[in-house]
């Protein structure tokens, strides 16, 4: 286990190009599994969550190789079902939350899946109600092992249907789209999330021959197909690393450029940072993010009263850039409510940023109030451990930011989201070390 040994309060600048996007990249990846054929896809970000799901798709048998940086090729010609029923199958899956995709492609291949207790960050309760209700409902059923630490799904006779969601889960919506794909029949998907993440894997499919309508937006129709074949694919670059490029600028009141950002994908991301009082210019499809030396002031609503920042499906604000935007409040001129609605233990990490000085009431877990510095008082630098990939990250900006040396522990759930993100932040001017 690693740790980051940074020394805040330093200047940065020059040009950053984001990674791969990391959700988007899961999805993708266990897409693969639905042909036989050779699928290429471009961008992936060298992550540990992209690595371990590549690890697992080599110990289901398909052929892995890495044509290029970012690039590489898959082949699941043929499928190991005994790794499926291993206690290997259980370990590594224990690691990661996002092989939970692979259930979709399994089952509709192979008429059968068994999904173990998955892994990922520890964010509060997230339920899979929403993906093995749709699986029911193409006709899968479903059965709890006897020690209760797995369930096994039959699928040998699916069919399409019209399914309605109860929530427009992502990662449920993915799976959902890959198992219609080679279900015979016309499936129907509403309430059906809509990220750019599930436009991508929409589009991956359509070019392997899928046929997907409604890509866009919250009612999806599938046609189900015989088979799939090979395409080649490009990851777009990773809004939520643009967010946090965004953040970590107005923090250190540094001048930054974020090449390459995809402007037609970013959605409300760049409005709602403009909300925080920060100027963020568009050149051609680059961000430019002055130096704020004067600081920034939150816009209060037209009525004067506090401005509320909150989380929603897409079009809406994602949750994992949330805590971003209360860190970037912490040196803010003005207040700003923070409620995060998805996850009742994400803000828990405001406690480390309250050890820094930052001036924050946490009102219960779903809502956050921060009352800004605005730069008078400078937050120092601490000793503190990374809970998960979001948390870890904003509670790197605030180090970055901060008076002094921190000390970041378990830096493996930030290594799990953000590419080489020392030696990165190193080439603007950072002062960090990664130390083993």
């Amino acid at each position: 286990m690693g740790s980051f040994h940074i020394e805040g309060g330093q200047k940065l600048s020059g040009t950053v190009v984001p990674q791969g996007a990391k959700n988007e990249a899961l999805q993708v990846i266990s897409a693969v599994l639905l042909t036989e054929e050779k699928v290429i896809i471009e961008n992936i970000p060298e992550i540990l969550d992209a690595q371990r799901l590549i690890e697992i798709l080599k110990n289901l048998g398909v052929s892995v190789q890495k044509v290029a940086d970012n690039t590489y090729s898959f082949q699941a010609s043929q499928i190991n079902q005994n790794y499926i029923y291993s206690d290997d199958f259980d370990h590594d899956c224990g690691s990661l939350r996002g092989s939970v995709l692979i259930i979709g492609p399994i089952l509709a291949r192979l008429g059968q899946a068994r999904v173990p207790n998955v892994g990922g960050d520890k964010i509060g309760r997230r339920r899979l109600d929403t993906h093995f209700n749709g699986f029911i409902q193409l006709g899968a059923t479903i059965r709890q092992d006897v020690n209760l630490d797995a369930l096994f799904l039959e699928g040998k006779k699916m069919m399409g249907t019209s399914i309605l969601l109860d929530e427009a889960s992502i990662t449920g919506t993915a799976n959902l789209i890959m198992a219609s794909c080679i279900t015979e029949g016309k499936t129907t998907i509403y309430n059906a999330a809509c990220e750019p993440y599930i436009q991508q894997l929409c589009k991956m499919l359509n070019s392997m021959g899928a046929k997907i309508t409604g890509i866009g937006s919250n009612l999806l129709e599938i046609v189900g197909q015989k088979k799939l074949v090979g395409t080649r694919h490009r990851i777009l670059p990773d809004f939520i690393e643009i967010g946090s490029w965004i953040g970590l600028a107005a923090m250190t009141r540094s001048q930054l450029t974020i090449a390459d950002v995809s402007w037609e994908n970013l959605g409300i991301v760049p409005n709602v940072f403009r909300k925080l009082g920060l100027t963020i210019n568009q050149i051609g499809d680059d961000i430019h993010i002055p130096a704020h030396h004067q600081g920034y002031t939150i816009h209060n609503y037209l009525d004067d009263s506090i401005l509320t920042i909150s989380d929603a499906p897409w079009p809406g604000f994602t949750p994992d850039l949330l805590s971003i935007v209360l860190v970037v409040a912490t040196q803010a001129n003005g207040s700003l409510l923070v409620h995060q609605k998805m996850f009742e233990s994400r803000l828990f990490f405001v406690d480390k940023l309250i050890d820094m000085g930052a001036k924050i009431i946490l009102c219960d877990p779903h809502r956050a109030t921060v009352i800004g510095h605005n730069f008078k008082t400078q937050l120092k630098g601490t000793t503190m451990s990374s809970p998960d990939i979001r948390a870890g990250i904003s509670l790197l900006i605030a180090a970055l930011s901060a008076k002094g040396k921190s000390i970041i522990h378990n830096i493996e759930q930030i290594d799990r989201g953000y590419q080489e993100i020392d030696k990165r932040l190193e080439a603007v001017g950072a002062k960090i070390k990664r130390v083993n």
